[in-house]
């Protein structure tokens, strides 16, 4: 089992910047596995924002976040988080963590998600 939670949410201005954070516990073991970034805004199904293997080499990102948002791993803390800059009004969502064991795995642990709310 993987745990995973969610924490940094709020309510921030377009333009501005805001860090989320996600404990991760439990059997994470594998240096296949990857951790990842989701979010859900009102009426729009969940959509990818960011992923990072576990060793916290190459990560990817989504097309609308790429070069705004940072996900980054740190190792001694256990934590994956999401810098996001230049919020925007359409990045208002709840976002969520995730967990696979591999690159072609499923996203088969969620956090219970924090919201993010940018107002314009």
């Amino acid at each position: 089992q993987v745990q995973l939670v969610e924490s940094g949410g709020g309510l921030v201005q377009a333009g501005g910047s805001l860090r989320l954070s996600c404990a991760v516990s439990g059997r994470t073991g594998s240096s296949s596995s990857h951790m990842g970034w989701f979010r859900q805004a009102p009426g729009k199904e969940r959509e990818f924002v960011a992923g990072i293997p576990w060793s916290a080499t190459l990560p990817y990102y989504a097309d609308s976040v790429k070069g705004r948002f940072t996900i980054s791993k740190d190792n001694a803390k256990n934590t994956v988080d999401l810098q996001m800059n230049r919020l925007k009004s359409a990045d208002t969502a709840v976002y969520y963590c995730a967990f696979r064991s591999s690159y072609i795995a499923a996203w088969g642990y969620w956090g219970q998600g924090t919201q993010v709310t940018v107002s314009s």
